[in-house]
């Protein structure tokens, strides 16, 4: 039986969320076993930060949910890609559908940012 490798990158495996209907790469996190459990069960993308080193789940705070519809890992068992409904219209905090916004153009990297939200209304602290 296929067992995912946590060992390689310290406890983290990168989570590769894509969309379920027509493919786009809406975001990289990073998952440990205990959030990769909890997306399997929960049926919602689940990850750890290593910035503010916590779980999170993706939509806890601006309702942009994602409903796990498959689930695979590659040949190293060391990566997954977990294919999503996205509820709500983006995946990035910065507001943007997808957090690959940023292309290579003429020696230099341009953004094409089009927030589908404000994230200062969203994420403001009260």
């Amino acid at each position: 039986m296929i067992q995912i490798d946590f060992d390689k990158m310290g406890g983290l495996i990168p989570a590769v969320i894509q969309d379920y209907e027509n493919g786009e790469v809406l975001m990289v996190a990073f998952m440990d076993k205990k959030t990769l459990d909890l997306t399997l069960k929960d049926g919602k993308t689940w990850f750890f930060s290593r910035t503010r080193n916590k779980y999170w789940m993706k939509g806890e705070e601006s309702g942009n949910t994602q409903d796990v519809m498959e689930v695979l890992t590659d040949c190293d068992a060391d990566t997954v890609v977990i294919k999503v409904r996205q509820n709500g219209p983006a995946a990035c905090h910065t507001g943007n559908r997808s957090c690959f916004y940023v292309k290579w153009e003429n020696d230099q990297w341009v953004e094409h940012s089009n927030p589908l939200f404000d994230p200062n209304e969203v994420y403001k602290k009260a």
